[in-house]
């Protein structure tokens, strides 16, 4: 059993202590203490049993085992070996790593890592290590850590043979073909008989005059004195026809989005005012086009690639969703969770706050990501790219 690297977690609790307050990075220090402890008590291998132990069975920095071993700073009964210094270093991206080229450079680590065990003892005296919150946050990190470890496992985007690829491209062709994509542009007003006027005057403008009725009348005018384009002025970007769910754009109304494809050519402004559901008025314009157009296998291949390792991150984690539930009863009580009311309230934002409640979770934990378990997603291994959706590798975003 590998056992998780102290290491990893020295520059997070620095972090914390200055951003969640004293208790809670005490809180968090007993977290990755208990952790650790869990590990060292299920490892089998003798080798990484006593004092003095390197990480995970694993020699960091080229170290010898009896190098690995030597201790170099004790902080209350616990003592921190060259070996965990080495792995901390040697988890750092090479901008931080440049940072400890130095031996006072390096002294100060030590003194950090010094630091996260001394209020891990302190958590102990104080009791935390019965905390609820410390129970969660440790259920939270062995949540992600074993998930991480599932996807190890797997396959990297660039780990996928071509003809694999090429393959699902082939069978996949229409998942690559791209609708038309415009570029709109609007004036918008809260007077139907005012926008009808400006409609008249917009027709005939020119960019830089469209740009000076947008910022004389439009309620989205940024206000003079202005010295920006004049001629893009109102853009709000390209969207996809109505019913196009990769060519969705937040900023566009349906109404307009529905709009600016009854346009007959780039450049022309809609002959009629269109009303949205808040009460506006819209003057719409086409600012651009991208045609319609399949995508070349050189253009999804990117996609392709990330879209398998997803799919194989999913049924990995559900397959062992599944192997846990058979492992471990799991009971629930419907009737219960059929009295949870969840109030529907819009709570109004505190003066220098957030009106949304989950910008007031405890980052310690995160927000649920997607995917079968239902947890944040892990990172992924070393030379892998992150597995997100990209539509940006055509065209058309």
């Amino acid at each position: 059993m590998r056992v998780p690297a102290r290491a990893r977690w020295w520059r997070t609790m620095r972090s914390m202590v200055t951003a969640h307050g004293f208790v809670r990075a005490l809180r968090a220090s007993l977290c990755v203490s208990l952790i650790l402890a869990a590990s060292v008590v299920g490892c089998k291998d003798k080798a990484l049993e006593g004092k003095g132990r390197a990480d995970a069975g694993e020699i960091p920095g080229g170290l010898t085992p009896q190098q690995a071993a030597l201790v170099v700073a004790k902080a209350g009964d616990h003592e921190i070996t060259l070996g965990e210094f080495a792995a901390t270093i040697e988890r750092m991206d090479q901008f931080d790593r440049l940072r400890y080229q130095t031996p006072e450079r390096r002294r100060e680590l030590l003194d950090q890592m010094i630091t996260v065990e001394l209020l891990a003892e302190e958590a102990r005296k104080r009791g935390l290590d019965k905390d609820p919150e410390t129970a969660e946050a440790l259920r939270q990190v062995l949540r992600d850590a074993m998930l991480k470890r599932t996807r190890t496992k797997l396959r990297g985007p660039g780990d996928i043979p071509e003809p694999e690829v090429r393959a699902y491209y082939e069978s996949h062709k229409k998942e690559f073909e791209e609708p038309e994509r415009r570029r709109v542009a609007h004036i918008v007003v809260k007077d139907k008989a005012k926008a009808e006027k400006l409609l008249a005057d917009a027709k005939k403008a020119n960019p830089s005059q469209w740009g000076e009725l947008m910022l004389d009348h439009s309620v989205e005018s940024p206000g003079r004195p202005y010295k920006g384009a004049l001629e893009l002025l109102g853009d709000l970007g390209l969207v996809g026809p109505s019913g196009d769910a990769r060519g969705d754009n937040a900023q566009v109304p349906e109404e307009v989005r529905k709009a600016v494809f009854e346009i007959k050519a780039v450049g022309e402004v809609l002959d009629r005012v269109v009303g949205t559901s808040d009460g506006q008025f819209h003057i719409v314009k086409m600012m651009g086009k991208t045609d319609a157009h399949a995508r070349t296998y050189a253009e999804a291949e990117r996609t392709i690639r990330i879209s398998m390792v997803q799919r194989e991150i999913q049924d990995a984690e559900k397959a062992m969703e599944t192997e846990l539930r058979k492992q471990f009863p799991v009971q629930v009580d419907e009737g219960a969770l059929a009295k949870v009311k969840v109030p529907d309230l819009q709570p109004a934002a505190a003066p220098g706050g957030s009106a949304d409640p989950m910008d007031e979770m405890d980052h310690d934990h995160g927000r649920p990501g997607p995917g079968p378990m239902g947890g944040p997603g892990a990172a992924p291994g070393p030379g892998r790219m992150p597995v997100h959706d990209h539509s940006h590798d055509g065209h058309g975003h």
